[in-house]
Formats: structure tokens, C-alpha cells, sequence
């Protein structure tokens, strides 16, 4: 077993990294590995710079390959298999931050509501409202397991193995209520089951629900994808008011300066918070 193989054991085993994110690394770390002479273990700072400058992706794919070398070159030092961290210094170019995409909240109920023109529609819509009630990623929404439902709560065990509850509506408490009903004594231990080789219904599978509920609702499928409506949750909380750590807690974010991405979405409401709530906006009523 090459020091590849041990580093995916040990982001498995003992860091809780989801499936998608260990094939990520792995397919990043041995197209390196085979591209670089002499390989990983043996490179040097400038292998590691000019390999990064023979790629030819988006920014994005590079920042994530850069993130799995530097994990593995980590866990190298730790265990002293080498002395000298090449990707120490490595240089890559800032990445520009995108805005979410967003849906309306009458985009989201047309949505919804389209679910209905499906054979299989109790569950899909049930799956809809659970995405958009609750923040979930969608990997967390097909595999969430029946021992996650707590009434009108959900107990997600998200990235990292770590655990978080999550509210629900009663619009989407209902729509579970209804599937679980229609769903019976399942032997399966997932919320949605299927004949797949997972035992659960797949992303794909549910990614291409959802783009035909789009064309019913006359919204273009390309706006319209898992993340997108976990993207809407966020954003919609947070210009109803919702707290900000809160929205961090709901989604599963590690660090809140992920979550804040959601306050350049909504300018105009966050002013509007400032001009009412800041002690030294001139808009601020003192003397109540």
C-alpha cells in the first residue's frame, strides 16, 4: 500500500471525509503523482510550481487540487515520512468569490408545487420541501437515514462526521409525514430508498428530477440544481432576519466566513438592517 492509500484510510477513518471528497482527492493527488517525475514524495517546491502552472482548469478545480496536496504533504510531516513540506509556499492565483444563485420564494413554490405532475411525486416533493426547509446538501439528502427524522427536527450527520440539528416547517414535516406513510415498513434504513446499488436514491437520479420539475414550472433548468435551493434557504432566512450564526449552524458550515458570502446577495435588506439597528445610523430612534 502506497502513502496515498494510507492518507485516504486515515481522511476516512479519522477525519470523517465523505465518499465525493475522497475520490476527489484521490483522483487530484494521483493525476500529481503520475505528472510530476520522481512523483509526490520526492518533489520539490518548484515541481509542485510548475505543475500547477501546466494546468489548465478553472480556478476552482486548481484551488481544490492545491487543497489535497497540501492535506497529503501534512500528513506526510506528521508522520514523519518526509522532513520538508513542498507545498508550503505554494503560490496559486486569489480565486474571485461568485455569488450564490438564487431562486425566488415564488420560483421555490412553483417548484413545489410541480412535484405534484410525478409518478413518485409524494416523494420528490417530500424531498424538495426537506432541501429547501432545511439547508441540506444533497449527498445529506439522499442518504439521510430514517434515524435522523426527530419530529419536526432532522438530525444531519454532515461533512467531517460532525453532527447538527436542523428545524423543519410544517409544510415539509407534512410532505415527510405523507412519503413515510406511503413508504410503509421499508426494510431499508434510508428516508428514500431505491434499487440502486447505494440502497438509497442517488444525486444524479435526483438531480434529474428536479430539472424536469423546473421545465414544468417554466423556471430554466439551468438555474435550478440541489444547491441552488440550499444556496435559496440561506438567503431567504437571512432577509427575514434570521441570525447569521444560526445560518452557519443550519447549513453545516465550518467557518462563519463561509456563511457570510449570503450578505452580498441582499445589499439593499442589510441596509435597510443597518439604517434601523446600528447605534450611530441616522435613522435610529433614541429617545423610545
Amino acid at each position: 500500500m502506497n502513502h496515498i492509500d494510507i492518507f485516504l484510510e486515515a481522511m476516512s477513518a479519522e477525519k470523517g471525509r465523505s465518499k465525493n471528497t475522497l475520490a476527489s482527492y484521490e483522483n487530484d493527488l494521483r493525476h500529481a503523482d503520475s505528472a510530476i517525475s520522481g512523483g509526490l514524495e520526492k518533489a520539490t517546491e518548484q515541481d509542485i510550481q510548475n505543475y500547477f502552472a501546466t494546468l489548465d482548469a478553472k480556478a476552482s478545480s486548481i484551488a481544490r487540487k492545491a487543497s489535497a496536496l497540501r492535506s497529503f504533504y501534512k500528513f506526510l510531516m506528521l508522520e514523519h515520512i518526509i522532513t520538508k513540506n513542498p507545498a508550503a509556499n505554494l503560490e496559486l492565483p486569489k480565486r474571485s468569490k461568485t455569488l450564490p444563485k438564487l431562486l425566488s420564494v415564488d420560483e421555490i413554490e412553483l417548484l413545489i408545487s410541480s412535484a405534484g405532475d410525478f409518478r413518485n411525486s409524494v416523494r420528490l416533493r417530500a424531498m424538495i420541501e426537506l432541501l429547501y426547509a432545511s439547508g441540506l446538501r444533497v449527498s445529506e439528502l439522499c442518504e439521510l437515514p430514517m434515524t435522523a427524522i426527530l419530529g419536526d427536527r432532522l438530525l444531519i450527520h454532515g461533512k467531517g462526521a460532525k453532527e447538527r440539528i436542523v428545524p423543519m416547517y410544517d409544510a415539509a414535516v407534512n410532505a415527510l409525514g405523507k412519503w413515510i406513510n406511503l413508504r410503509g415498513d421499508d426494510e431499508s434504513k434510508y428516508v428514500f430508498p431505491s434499487n440502486s446499488s447505494s440502497g438509497h436514491i442517488t444525486r444524479d437520479g435526483f438531480f434529474k428530477l428536479l430539472k424536469k420539475c423546473a421545465v414544468l414550472s417554466g423556471i430554466d433548468p439551468s438555474r435550478v440544481t440541489p444547491h441552488v435551493l440550499r444556496h435559496s434557504f440561506a438567503s431567504h432566512l437571512l432577509s427575514h432576519g434570521a441570525n447569521l450564526r444560526a445560518i452557519q449552524m443550519m447549513l453545516g458550515h465550518e467557518d462563519i466566513s463561509t456563511t457570510q458570502i449570503y450578505t452580498h446577495v441582499l445589499p439593499e435588506k442589510l441596509q435597510q438592517v443597518v439604517e434601523q439597528h446600528h447605534p450611530l445610523s441616522n435613522n435610529k430612534e433614541f429617545d423610545k
